[in-house]
């Protein structure tokens, strides 16, 4: 926070801390100077916070923290036939899975990289999925609020500030990101989806969504309706 002619200014946030006190610390006796340089500083914090957010956007894609486990391929470069060298313990199986959730319930463990569908009677069905990268992942309860046959992806803003070579859109198709389905949880940017890129399964590579083989997701979408609930876990 910084003080300017008397009164906190919200916007500044600390920006023109570096600024001599005279340019933004003044007493009421000449209003008119007052208010002008009230004015100049608005700006400069305004356009100081503009300039801010792509750096910390850039920053943080730099920094080795938030990088993925795996490279992932290109948008757009189908990889999809690599699903037949998906290791067996990431491939859909039934487990025992003791649950106080009803059938139907979907529950991400994003700690495992498992993505499990509770069936009943202690048995859930086993999908293995890529998950968000370090300083990505998130945790919460929602529901199934939309699904999609071979969706079109459209990078959102904040995905275009930290890695602006991505295409802006991309049709739905076997070498969309997306992959065969989407499941979009409730009104997140996050979805339950496919992919073009089945080396990345059982990895944390994603800015926050949860992927599957297209087989899998194509198996989870014609099993779960519209208002299922889904269970993020995060340690």
């Amino acid at each position: 926070m910084v003080k300017i002619c008397g009164r906190r200014a919200p916007f500044c946030a600390g920006a023109l801390d570096w600024l001599p006190r005279p340019f933004c610390y003044y007493r009421h006796g000449n209003s008119g100077k007052v208010m002008a340089t009230h004015r100049r500083c608005a700006l400069l914090c305004t356009l100081l916070l503009a300039l801010a957010a792509p750096i910390a956007a850039t920053a943080q894609s730099m920094d080795p923290r938030y990088q993925p486990t795996v490279q992932e391929p290109d948008p757009g470069v189908d990889h999809t036939a690599r699903d037949a060298d998906l290791p067996p313990e990431l491939r859909r199986t039934s487990v025992f899975y003791r649950s106080d959730y009803p059938p139907g319930t979907i529950i991400v463990n994003t700690a495992d990289r498992f993505l499990f569908l509770i069936i009943g009677n202690n048995v859930a069905l086993r999908y293995g999925i890529g998950v968000g990268r370090d300083g990505f992942q998130w945790g919460g309860i929602h529901k199934i609020t939309r699904k999609a046959e071979w969706p079109d992806w459209t990078p959102p803003p904040e995905m275009i500030t930290r890695q602006p070579y991505l295409p802006r859109f991309i049709a739905g198709g076997p070498s969309n990101p997306l992959g065969a389905r989407a499941l979009y949880i409730g009104a997140t940017v996050y979805r339950i989806h496919g992919t073009n890129a089945p080396e990345t399964i059982g990895q944390a590579v994603s800015s926050g969504c949860f992927r599957l083989v297209n087989d899998d997701i194509i198996d989870l979408y014609a099993r779960v309706p519209v208002g299922t609930k889904v269970v993020v876990q995060h340690q």
